[in-house]
């Protein structure tokens, strides 16, 4: 079967199916800096709504919330949503309404907003009906945030860090070995981007040059651009770096069976011989937001 273009793959609710508890504990959370700069750049005073689309366990929507006075996470994910509940009870925020839903299912009903964001969610959804949807929920004055960036893992190079990296292409490679060269999505497949990276990265979140597109034909100006400094080192455990697998829409753990125990013994199996100690070091990427008005 010859793979698909990304254009031509559907939705299905197993995308993510069993990830959600190894979301939270693979991928690196957004750095309170992303919170500071937006607040600045927007105003923020802790008045109005936020609007966040795709919000997985609540990573980005419990770093925003205290700068407004309500919050509401969607995701189609069931799983993804009582992750994100339970963190919020953990913490005590009660003013995030978390709600089971496609974005392509957004409303009037959900009320106005004064920030709709979209964190490494947009490229799953349908593009020009989800950014046309939002202009019907965003106030006047408001804005759309585009979160460009990449949490599983760290910025790919060959100078020298305190740790070992994780072996990121050796990884990818037994993923293949177990589920086959084309990245799979759900029940259907999904071709990985031609510039590289994954369908979970930076690039693929990002959408290029076509979110671009996207937002301008859905009526929106900018985009301007925010950028949050990387570079600082994550010290990561092989817990932690096998959760980050697991976190991948084509590595979630429905997709592997009954193999499921016997990949992951040899991905640490992998890892042990790449960091014996079970200790790696990641570089943080950056992360850039685009502000739509």
């Amino acid at each position: 079967m010859s793979p698909r273009r990304a254009d031509d793959w559907e939705w299905d609710q197993t995308l993510y199916a069993g990830a959600a508890q190894y979301y939270l504990t693979g991928r690196m959370p957004y750095p309170g800096e992303l919170g500071d700069v937006l607040a600045e750049s927007l105003g923020l005073d802790g008045t109005g709504r936020l609007l966040d689309v795709g919000c997985g366990p609540g990573s980005l929507t419990l770093l925003l919330a205290p700068f407004f006075a309500a919050a509401v996470g969607i995701d189609a994910s069931s799983g993804m949503i009582a992750a994100a509940r339970a963190q919020s009870e953990q913490a005590g925020l009660t003013s995030i309404d978390w709600r089971r839903m496609r974005a392509e299912e957004i409303t009037a009903e959900l009320g106005g907003f004064r920030v709709v964001t979209f964190a490494q969610s947009f490229h799953w959804v349908d593009r020009l009906k989800v950014a046309r949807l939002v202009r019907t929920v965003l106030e006047p004055a408001g804005a759309c945030v585009i979160v460009h960036a990449t949490t599983h893992q760290g910025a790919p190079g060959d100078h020298p860090l305190p740790l070992p990296r994780p072996p990121r292409a050796e990884i990818d490679l037994l993923i293949g070995d177990y589920l086959g060269s084309v990245r799979r999505a759900g029940r259907g497949t999904r071709a990985a981007p031609s510039a590289g990276g994954t369908l979970d990265s930076s690039a693929a979140a990002a959408g290029g040059p076509f979110a671009d597109a996207v937002f301008a034909e859905a009526g929106f100006s900018g985009p301007a651009p925010l950028v949050i400094g990387g570079g600082s080192v994550a010290e990561r455990d092989e817990d932690e770096v096998v959760a980050s697998v697991f976190s991948l829409s084509y590595a979630a753990p429905h997709l592997f069976g009954a193999d499921k125990a016997r990949f992951e013994d040899d991905l640490r199996a992998l890892l042990r011989r790449t960091a014996p100690g079970g200790r790696f070091g990641e570089e943080r990427m950056h992360i850039t937001l685009h502000v739509w008005r």
